[in-house]
């Protein structure tokens, strides 16, 4: 395994810390101003202006492996550059390569069809929509994808959707114009058959949004996290992602590669969080004696790099067995990131808000924030316990044969 990056790597690695440092993480304070005194859904000024900016420097859809849309980088050469834009919150949707825009451009580019490309996948690659993913129901147990209730019914030329999703991200925002919805076109099937994806049009009638949901109270504007009711929703079977049944199997090819951007971009919050310690403890004197002297807190840093060092390494290799073996050869290594790449930057995260004491827990420093939407990863796209079995599931028959 080689991690080196290639000549082209290193340069867009390069410009994008520039492009971070230099613009994006000084662009926050102002972000969060435009966002409280805007309209609900309404995009703040200084996001579009990064967006132009990161165009103009050719930072743009670097997550879209295929060269058609976007900069046709591997796992492994986006997964540095996904770690960059962890450093800041606003730094993905600034290179469009936020989520959940991201995986449904990969969907529409793997899956869509010409014209659905072509009505849907080119204005997000534009930056001119946005787009939010319904899978998740708040009646059923959705960390078991089969448990998906939502109905998708043929009638004639037309789908009739009805259905609750909750937790689709995105779905406020004023430019999210549609969403992929996943439910069932065939309860009698297979349990992995019986799912679909379609394209809603968020104008469509039936389509309508109960309540945005906040995260350890944090209301994550402009976009936020939807409860939507669908009632009679009636769309064009044109609409299908792939074939009917195909769902949970678009589902797995979507969750892949998002998870390597999700675990990269949680050990740029890790490495911030560490910055951020660090600064605090060289510059604060308690009981007479400079915070970073204490062995106590140098246990802290010590840990927490050996930590990201760690999941790091983990991470670069799931995306080269990705890479070089496909999804199914690397199952067992992207759930084990998944598990431990979240928890680790906890760990750090917790360990910098310490060193903060109150400004940790307020809104004076980032670090509250970036610990709410941390913890929130050990639940999205699988919690811990659904990965901890894949992984224990696929290590025990290594020795089934022990027991013949």
């Amino acid at each position: 395994m080689d991690f080196a990056p290639s000549a082209r790597v290193a340069d867009l690695e390069k410009r994008l810390w520039e492009f971070v440092n230099e613009r994006v993480r000084p662009s926050e304070t102002v972000y969060a101003e435009q966002l409280a005194a805007g309209s609900l859904g309404t995009q703040p000024a200084v996001m579009e202006q990064l967006k132009s900016e990161a165009r103009e420097r050719g930072l743009w859809n670097l997550f879209l492996p295929d060269p058609r849309f976007g900069a046709g980088l591997s796992n492994l050469e986006y997964a540095p550059l996904a770690e960059v834009t962890g450093h800041s919150p606003l730094a993905p949707e600034a290179i469009n390569c936020a989520a959940p825009d991201t995986g449904n451009m990969e969907i529409l580019a793997e899956f869509g069809t010409a014209e659905q490309q072509e009505l849907w996948l080119r204005p997000l690659l534009d930056g001119k929509t946005r787009s939010c993913f319904a899978m998740t129901e708040p009646e059923v147990a959705s960390s078991d994808a089969t448990n998906i209730s939502s109905e998708i019914v043929s009638e004639g030329d037309h789908y009739v959707i009805n259905g609750r999703k909750w937790w689709s991200s995105g779905m406020g925002a004023d430019r999210c114009t549609f969403a992929i919805f996943m439910g069932v076109t065939d309860p009698k099937a297979p349990p992995h058959r019986r799912q679909s994806m379609v394209v809603v049009p968020l104008d469509t009638p039936g389509v309508r949004y109960v309540r945005d949901l906040t995260v350890f109270g944090y209301s994550h504007g402009p976009g936020g996290h939807a409860e939507a009711l669908y009632e009679n929703v009636r769309v064009p079977k044109s609409n299908l992602l792939g074939d009917e049944g195909g769902g949970f199997a678009i589902a797995q090819a979507r969750l892949g590669p998002g998870r390597i951007h999700h675990c990269m971009r949680a050990i740029g919050v890790a490495e911030r969080a560490l910055e951020l310690l660090c600064r605090r403890v060289r510059g604060r004197v308690a009981w007479g004696e400079v915070l970073a002297d204490q062995g106590v807190v140098q246990e802290w840093i010590a840990d927490s790099r050996v930590e990201i060092e760690q999941a790091r390494l983990l991470v670069l290799k799931t995306a080269w067995l990705m890479d070089t073996v496909g999804n199914r050869g690397a199952r067992t290594e992207i759930s084990a990131i998944k598990v431990a790449v979240p928890n680790m930057a906890l760990r750090v995260l917790d360990r910098a808000i310490q060193a903060h004491g109150g400004a940790g827990v307020s809104e004076d420093t980032p670090l509250a924030s970036l610990w709410a939407n941390v913890r929130t990863l050990r639940i999205a796209d699988g919690p811990d316990e659904v990965h901890k079995r894949t992984i224990a599931r696929r290590e025990l028959r290594r020795f089934e044969q022990d027991q013949r």
